[in-house]
């Protein structure tokens, strides 16, 4: 790929192809990819921030409080979503998100007055697709960190007179930041280049810097752009993942 971005044509069949930056050039200036990257960066910031929001509850849940065959059936649950084709999940939720769907019928099935929610094609359905789809990563890698916290340590606590939100706050909470974080970097990076959920739930507003890629690639043809717009968005979140890492250590730590 790094290769390809550094053409004028693919190397491939009868074309004819030279070296050269415009694919950079191309990609640095226009404005359109600028606005579709910070589009991408800022979908994949609110899905991770839901997916640990959610997450650390239910894997709290899993750690600390169910035993036995409860918890090997909420595992269960949990990696569900990676049985299934990420399409047919995709299509379930649009099944439920859209006008007349089942989200909006067990709403007015409720409701006293008739209510239209008709979610697809909107930000808010891009946003619950991908949440749907790598929650599991946040909730295992913070399983793992609360499993490995010694009761012994939060009975001390409690034998001090320190009540529970105090425990979990200046306690559980810092013990299981590293899984946390591993889990919002596992989310993070998928997402910022994720196609699939935002061109089928999002529809004209799920256009994002990953669907872009995917066009040059399958719709356009032009492997070179592609390859460039792919490097670019390495390199970036690398950058975000760079000027983090000193605050994430200290969180780890």
């Amino acid at each position: 790929m790094a290769f390809f971005s550094l053409l004028t044509d693919v190397s491939f069949g009868d074309r004819d192809w030279s070296f050269t930056l415009a694919n950079y050039t191309q990609a640095l200036t226009n404005p359109t990819y600028a606005i579709l990257l910070w589009k991408s960066l800022r979908l994949a910031f609110w899905v991770t921030v839901w997916c640990v929001i959610l997450g650390f509850p239910c894997a709290y849940i899993l750690a600390r409080m169910i035993k036995g065959r409860s918890r090997e059936a909420l595992f269960l649950l949990v990696i569900l979503p990676f049985w299934s084709n990420a399409l047919v999940r995709v299509f379930s939720w649009a099944i439920v998100l859209r006008g007349n769907g089942v989200l909006d019928r067990a709403v007015n099935a409720v409701s006293p007055w008739e209510v239209k929610l008709n979610l697809m094609f909107s930000e808010t359905a891009m946003v619950i697709g991908l949440v749907h789809s790598y929650l599991p990563y946040v909730i295992l890698t913070t399983y793992l960190s609360l499993q490995a916290i010694d009761d012994t340590v939060i009975e001390a606590a409690r034998s001090l007179g320190a009540r529970f939100p105090r425990i979990l706050w200046r306690l559980i909470l810092p013990l299981a930041m590293p899984g946390l974080i591993a889990g919002a970097v596992l989310v993070f990076v998928p997402v910022v280049g994720s196609f699939m959920e935002p061109r089928l739930l999002g529809g004209r507003v799920g256009t994002t810097y990953g669907t872009l890629i995917e066009d040059q690639f399958v719709a356009v043809f032009n492997w070179p752009l592609g390859a460039a717009l792919s490097f670019i968005l390495l390199a970036v979140v690398l950058l975000i993942l760079a000027a983090a890492s000193p605050a994430l250590r200290r969180a780890a730590t």
